[in-house]
């Protein structure tokens, strides 16, 4: 790995009771290059701007895709990724599927450790505090013409982050947009996903809600995910998840809850939930708590459901009663090394550049 690190860094200007979520970018970020048909060298460099054209493949193709993971600092500043090798898997097959160059195991855990390392730093202390990661790849070949890139960059770059959505949220549940169709690319973390995802979002927005819950695209009956969020339901004391597919995101934080989930005991069901069942399980009361699960939320929980016209009102549950919350807590105090970790979840970033 070839390290430049920064003259001018910008750690005295953080302030981390004050700062903007995805807005606020530590001092480095890895950068490596794809060309004649390999990957050349890995670079910490400091953070900044890349000279492009609007000709860029990846702008006017959409080969690109992207993971969302966070590092974190507990109280004696030690710092840990949380689970890193499952966003190495996922961006590897989000690349395949857009025929883009796939990453070495080496390229993407070593510039993790080294980046999380050398700005350490800016990792903020406390309850919901982390910092936020993103690695990418796109394509760079400055070419009009509509065919796989021979150039590509791999990245990473973070910000640090805080809690948001902290509020319960009221989510509509959509009964014409899909977020992906069978054959498609929902499997993937492609940009265009997210792009296509904003129209829809801004209509629900109109309506008074603040998020769609996606369902399918055939015949818009089944839940499949929420917003940019694996969903998840609970009815009486049981907790449904769709299972993934090639148009649902394989989320790690959906993994990482449905695993505390069966170590409590929780009854977990992984099968395709009706849009009816939940309907009718609100009428009878049945319905105890809907919410989604992500890296940079890791819970939202949802008080209403906007359906055809009708908005569905959820029970407000305290913590303790909460199997949304709880999980949460569960989660949030293994990645923060509050609690024991019996699945080996945590990886330690040590001080290896604190003499470069």
């Amino acid at each position: 790995m070839i390290i430049q690190k920064t003259e001018n860094s910008r750690i005295s200007t953080f302030d981390p009771n004050n700062f903007s979520f995805g807005g606020t970018f530590i001092d480095h970020m890895i950068i490596c290059e794809y060309e004649d048909g390999k990957w050349g060298d890995v670079k910490l460099v400091p953070y900044g701007p890349i000279p492009f054209t609007p000709a860029m493949m990846g702008v006017n193709y959409g080969q690109a895709c992207f993971e969302g993971m966070k590092a974190y600092k507990d109280k004696d500043g030690q710092v840990f990724l949380f689970r890193p090798e499952k966003n190495f898997e996922r961006i590897n097959k989000s690349a395949k599927r857009l025929a883009m160059p796939e990453v070495t195991e080496e390229m993407f855990l070593d510039g993790l450790k080294a980046l999380v390392d050398i700005d350490r730093e800016w990792i903020p202390q406390g309850e919901g505090m982390s910092l936020y990661i993103r690695p990418l790849i796109f394509a760079t070949e400055e070419a009009l013409k509509a065919r796989v890139s021979n150039k590509y960059m791999f990245a990473i770059v973070a910000t640090p982050a805080k809690s948001y959505y902290s509020e319960p949220v009221s989510v509509k549940i959509s009964d014409h947009y899909s977020r992906a169709a069978n054959g498609g690319v929902g499997s993937a973390k492609a940009a265009g996903n997210y792009a296509a995802s904003f129209y829809p979002t801004q209509l629900a927005i109109e309506e008074g809600y603040e998020q769609i819950i996606w369902t399918d695209d055939a015949t818009h009956e089944y839940f499949e995910e929420s917003g940019t969020m694996n969903v998840f339901v609970r009815i009486n004391d049981t907790i449904y998840t769709p299972p993934t597919s090639e148009k649902i995101l394989d989320g790690v934080t959906r993994d990482s809850f449905l695993q505390l989930a069966k170590k409590r005991g929780i009854e977990v069901k992984v099968e395709p939930i009706p849009v009816k069942t939940v309907v009718e399980a609100q009428k009878n009361g049945t319905l105890k708590e809907v919410w989604g699960v992500g890296t940079a939320v890791v819970t939202t929980v949802f008080q209403a459901l906007g359906y055809q016209g009708e908005k569905l009102e959820l029970p407000r549950l305290s913590d303790e009663d909460s199997f949304a919350a709880t999980l949460k807590k569960d989660l949030v105090d293994l990645q923060n090394n509050l609690s024991e970790d019996p699945f080996g979840w945590r990886v330690v970033v040590d001080h290896a550049l604190e003499t470069v």
